[in-house]
């Protein structure tokens, strides 16, 4: 997760990593995830926004991935990455900062768009890594901007995506996208109840468990077999250059 060190990031952002422990709780969220975007990632990954590594864990581990590097500009979150993927190599800093310009096979971002103010450029920048071997870009983010709530702020997410939104901005980065789907149908309604309208600000660890062990396999479940759901908590896209 890309955090306010990087000079494009939001720097209102009023914590650095109360998410991750929220997401530490989400194991089957991070595995829906992983198996989501696991027949796009093969070959050398760049996992841009790494944070602690969390998501790293999974697709380290998926049977396509021959390499995945990632980068990360906050420093307060680079022991904590190495410490959890010591086989894995981190690029302290930004996209720019990554030394190999060509020979990436995909991109993977996970909850790290919504932090950049110039997400386009951001795009863009993607794109010119992966247009060698028109690698794909898998990305997830936030959706719907009517639940936009203070915890987002405090999160430092200058926005949360439409679908339209989303497809438009990749286009013009010169990506042709190949899926776009809304997720977690029930997770926006938890957060517009919880987070929009009662405006808490932090999550219950407890009550991250309980949805994550009993609710979203059942979820996810019906949105991946049977039908993709109309709105959802997040977008997930894969894009090829």
């Amino acid at each position: 997760m890309t955090t306010p060190s990087h000079p494009a990031v939001n720097e209102a952002a009023s914590t650095a990593d109360f998410e991750f422990a929220a997401l530490n709780e989400a194991r089957n969220y991070r595995r829906a995830l992983a198996r989501e975007f696991g027949p796009h990632l093969r070959g050398k990954v760049l996992e841009v926004g790494a944070g602690i590594g969390q998501m790293t864990l999974a697709f380290r581990a998926l049977p396509g991935v021959s390499e995945i590097v990632g980068v990360e500009p906050d420093a307060r979150f680079h022991a904590g990455f190495v410490s959890n993927n010591p086989q894995v190599r981190l690029v302290r800093g930004i996209v720019s900062d990554v030394p190999e310009r060509t020979g990436w096979d995909a991109i993977v971002s996970v909850n790290v768009l919504e932090h950049i103010e110039h997400d386009e450029a951001e795009l863009k920048s993607w794109a010119g890594l992966l247009r060698e071997k028109h690698g794909r870009v898998c990305i997830f983010v936030p959706a719907r901007p009517e639940i936009y709530a203070p915890i987002d702020r405090d999160f430092g997410h200058f926005r949360r995506y439409t679908r339209p939104e989303l497809r438009g901005k990749l286009e013009r980065a010169d990506f042709t996208v190949e899926r776009l789907v809304y997720f977690n149908l029930t997770g926006y309604f938890a957060w517009w109840l919880n987070f929009r309208v009662r405006q808490q600000r932090t999550f219950g660890i407890g009550s991250v468990r309980f949805y994550d062990r009993f609710v979203f396999p059942w979820v996810h479940w019906s949105e991946s077999r049977i039908c993709r759901p109309p709105i959802g908590q997040s977008l997930l896209a894969v894009a090829r250059a």
